[in-house]
């Protein structure tokens, strides 16, 4: 993809861009009175026909969730959660938890066997479980800022289960790679094989019968069907025969919540972002502060990755130890701090690969606001010093679950929605005669502190599983403002690759003056903290230089999946992310 830079950003003013002029590239799409941005073509149509219809940006992005459940099933879906930042055309900012919820009888050593801990028991079957909270968020989302209700909105994806849709080669590869794993489970093969009980091919018509079902009942009876109606029934009676906990009433008590934004600033435009349980705002934030210190425009290109490489680093050791659910745990706002960040930027030495022995000390006592914070006890100080844990590393095919919908609309409405079921279609078991697969969020939670999850993401007692707590979150979904008006949102899938893929895209369109398409494309890179690797997606000459000044260092094929809106000169650009098959498209 050729990368088209923007000429500087002084003739940036609020809402538009600077070179309003150029061509478009290849991943993204133009409109003048709304955009939808998915990773599924079917689905951003499906937000596009709202716009069409008269909805506005929020009907949009929930009508094109509700889509990519059912033809992006490894990625969310209703039995996940999500979070959701939202710009009304009002100037109010709505940021809503979605986040799954650990189940009532869920409790810190559930995942503990005989002194041994069992990983496997939080990533598939019944036991992996939380609680789901995206239809209760797309509820909140809607009541509060769209036009539309869930039932109105769902009906396109029943059309999508009913009618069938054509299986890429991405969704037949996943289903394929995956099949062993949802061979497992009865209801799992019927609601996603073929029957003869092999996994589609590229080309061949699939149809979600179990899940058509479900979404009609939902048009008809509202979301309540799910969360107190017979969907809970059968969940509570399919965890009893299966071996999980979680109950109707489980799904009876579960709310969506509405948070606070982290606010934050990054050379002169307003970032907002996902607090906690997501780590997404605080540490976004957090890195944008530490580049600040520096001249990152000026900077060449491996300069640059060492520099980026070198503060996710100090963010991520951060996250390890102070991130977890407000309202059990308490975050220090000081992790956003601009002093504190300072700090950290002087820790960077430009010339080597630092050593990052554990998380810092934010100053002052302010927390980040929970309904409960009922949590009250000294936080253990000890940190996680010491040498990598094993088992971690990148989990194989990463990328292949959650996803981001950006969306936005001529009036001002801009939409911001990671939702995920975790990994690959989640814990791979479906409530039998619902078509619904159950997430895997539990694996979030630090099992056992210090043991890797999924990701290769390791965490402490403000992460430990705890009943009614929600798991913490890399989940990143990001606006930013200029002068009080909407300039950009991006979100990505991958993990904890998210919160990096969404730094860089910011600092590709502030600093670089990309746009968005090339913004959301241009190689990245990713470090974590632990495991001690940093991660790159160009061979040469970054990788060389940067194993030169003592970062290990691994090629990846690709970290992190983006979508994005602009606002350039009163006009909408929306891009997908060229590593997969997404569609931006505007009216």
């Amino acid at each position: 993809m050729r990368l088209i830079t923007v000429v500087g950003l002084i003739g940036w003013i609020a809402g538009c861009g600077a070179n309003a002029a150029r061509p478009l590239a290849a991943n993204e799409a133009e409109g003048e009175r709304g955009m939808v941005a998915t990773v599924a073509p079917l689905a951003t149509d499906v937000g596009v026909a709202v716009l069409r219809d008269g909805g506005n940006a929020v009907d949009a992005a929930v009508a094109a969730g509700l889509a990519l459940g059912v033809v992006d099933p490894h990625n969310s879906g209703i039995g996940g959660g999500a979070f959701i930042v939202i710009r009304k055309a009002s100037g109010e900012v709505v940021v809503i938890d979605a986040r799954e919820t650990a189940p009532a009888r869920a409790s810190r050593d559930m995942y503990v066997r005989e002194g041994k801990v069992r990983p496997e028991f939080s990533q598939t079957g019944a036991l992996a479980a939380g609680v789901p909270g995206l239809l209760a968020g797309y509820e909140l989302a809607l009541k509060r800022a769209g036009t539309k209700t869930v039932g109105e909105l769902i009906g396109p994806g029943a059309e999508l289960c009913e009618r069938g849709f054509v299986a890429g080669e991405g969704y037949a590869k996943v289903e394929a790679r995956m099949a062993a794993e949802l061979g497992r489970f009865p209801a799992t093969r019927a609601e996603f094989f073929k029957e003869d009980g092999t996994a589609h091919l590229a080309g061949e018509v699939v149809r979600r019968s179990g899940l058509g079902r479900t979404y009609r009942a939902i048009q008809r009876e509202g979301v309540e069907w799910f969360y107190r109606g017979e969907f809970a029934r059968r969940l509570e009676a399919a965890m009893r025969a299966d071996g999980g906990i979680m109950t109707a009433a489980d799904l009876a008590g579960y709310r969506a919540v509405e948070r606070e934004a982290v606010v934050s600033s990054y050379r002169g435009y307003t970032v907002v972002g996902m607090p906690p349980p997501s780590s997404g705002g605080v540490h976004v934030a957090q890195i944008l502060n530490v580049l600040e210190n520096f001249e990152v425009r000026g900077m060449g290109e491996a300069d640059r990755a060492h520099l980026l490489v070198e503060a996710m680093k100090l963010a991520f050791a951060d996250r390890a130890f102070w991130l977890g659910d407000p309202d059990f745990v308490r975050v220090p706002k000081g992790l956003i701090d601009k002093g504190y960040a300072k700090g950290l930027a002087g820790r960077i030495d430009l010339k080597k690969a630092g050593v990052v022995e554990g998380h810092g000390r934010p100053p002052g006592d302010e927390v980040f606001g929970g309904e409960r914070n009922r949590d009250d006890a000294k936080r253990l100080r000890g940190g996680l010093g010491g040498p990598a844990p094993s088992g971690g590393g990148l989990a194989g095919d990463w990328e292949k679950h959650t996803t981001h919908i950006a969306a936005a609309d001529s009036l001002g409405n801009v939409v911001a929605i990671t939702q995920t079921i975790n990994t690959a279609y989640g814990s791979k078991w479906v409530v039998p005669g619902t078509g619904v697969v159950m997430n895997n969020e539990m694996d979030d939670f630090s099992i056992a502190p210090g043991t890797p999850n999924a990701f290769g993401l390791v965490g402490a007692e403000a992460n430990a599983v705890a009943a009614g707590k929600r798991p913490l979150s890399s989940m990143s979904p990001t606006i930013l403002l200029k002068d009080g008006r909407p300039v950009m949102t991006v979100g990505a899938a991958g993990g904890p690759r998210i919160i990096t893929a969404v730094v860089q895209a910011i600092v590709n369109r502030v600093d670089l003056g990309m746009g968005v398409g090339a913004a959301l494309g241009a190689p990245r890179v990713h470090q974590q903290w632990r495991p001690g690797v940093a991660y790159s997606e160009k061979a040469v000459p970054v990788v060389e230089e940067l194993k030169r000044r003592g970062h290990e260092v691994e090629v990846s094929g690709g970290l992190g999946v983006a979508q994005g809106i602009v606002f350039e000169e009163g006009k909408l650009v929306g891009a997908h992310d060229p590593r997969a098959q997404g569609k931006a498209a505007g009216r």
